[in-house]
């Protein structure tokens, strides 16, 4: 077996380089903690020009560190320098939502910044680049910054819903007395949004040395059809009311889970969730980018998981999360024309 001082490293940029989420994620990345103590990384930070002076302090920062799987960092303002041969691109920057802005604002202050990353992905990236979108809306960024990569497949635009199974999967521990990692094969159905649909009717429960259904453990059907999904699907929010900022360790975690399983494959009989280009599976068109339950082979390989049985109440749910992602997408593109 190959070891840190023989491997290739593996070159990731991160935008909003100087930002909370990164401050977090890089030192997870830097440490091994999401590639493993054998795998050194070379490190692209981007960034927008007012901050750079800061981006230079969390070079220093990472440098102190003295870290020997960290074979270089690159900081910079410039889009093409940051993507250039970089193995995967983390992309937390985004045009935040400001005070009395609506969603098509947001969308049309982002809009702008993921065409400009597409495009530059899409002329200096690896063509095998790992793109896995984080700052919101998120699941219309990617599919923007996809549009604006026409020589990258589609299938290497992901956007960040672990968090929200992150989230799922604590609130089901929780409930039922019992560790997190017990819990599996909970499901984040469609967007990164209050329409979301947190899943629970397929997850399962470890119980001695077997997994057992979720549904069968858990006799609170009023609960998971309710206060979990909501719950769930306002955590940002709650976060942000009793923190004073939104969702930064938790965020990085959830990037970090992300990445390691698009990289090195899910655990044998488990899935996880991904914001992927649709294929048309459970009923939802193409031309969105939906969360859906994935398979993840070794380097990276993802499958839908199919098959999994849905009532009226799952229909409705999907469909809604639909439903706005279907106008998000129209909406980002009249803005292509105006």
């Amino acid at each position: 077996m190959a070891n840190a001082s023989t491997k290739t490293p593996i070159k990731i940029c991160i935008t909003g380089g100087a930002g909370q989420i990164a401050y977090s994620l890089l030192l997870e990345i830097a440490t091994g903690k999401v590639f493993g103590n054998d795998q050194p990384v070379i490190l692209h930070l981007l960034d927008i020009p007012q901050c750079q002076e800061k981006l230079a302090g969390v070079v220093m920062e990472l440098e102190d560190l003295a870290l020997s799987l960290l074979r270089g960092v690159v900081a910079t303002a410039n889009p093409e320098t940051a993507f250039a041969e970089v193995d995967i691109a983390l992309l937390l920057g985004a045009f935040p939502r400001l005070k009395g802005m609506d969603r098509s604002d947001l969308l049309a202050k982002n809009n702008s910044i993921f065409i400009e990353q597409g495009a530059a992905l899409n002329k200096v990236a690896k063509k095998t680049v790992k793109v896995v979108v984080v700052g919101n809306p998120c699941n219309t960024n990617t599919l923007t910054c996809m549009n604006n990569a026409p020589t990258i497949s589609p299938k290497n635009f992901t956007c960040l819903t672990r968090l929200d199974q992150n989230r799922a999967k604590s609130q089901l521990a929780k409930k039922m007395g019992v560790s997190v990692a017990d819990v599996s094969n909970v499901i984040i159905w469609g967007n990164h949004s209050g329409t979301q649909y947190p899943d629970a009717r397929h997850a399962s429960v470890r119980q001695g040395d077997t997994k057992v259904p979720l549904i069968q453990v858990m006799s609170d059907d009023a609960w998971l059809k309710s206060d979990f999904i909501t719950t769930v699907q306002q955590r940002g929010g709650a976060v942000i009311k009793a923190r004073g900022l939104s969702s930064a360790m938790s965020a990085s975690k959830a990037i970090g889970d992300h990445i390691h399983d698009w990289w090195y494959g899910t655990k044998e009989e488990e899935y996880t969730s991904m914001g992927i280009p649709s294929d048309g599976s459970y009923n939802i068109p193409p031309g969105v980018i939906y969360s859906f339950p994935v398979k993840i082979a070794p380097g990276g390989e993802y499958e839908i998981v199919k098959g999994l049985a849905q009532d009226d109440f799952d229909t409705e749910k999907l469909k809604a999360t639909y439903d706005e992602l279907k106008e998000e997408a129209v909406a980002a593109q009249e803005l292509l024309k105006s």
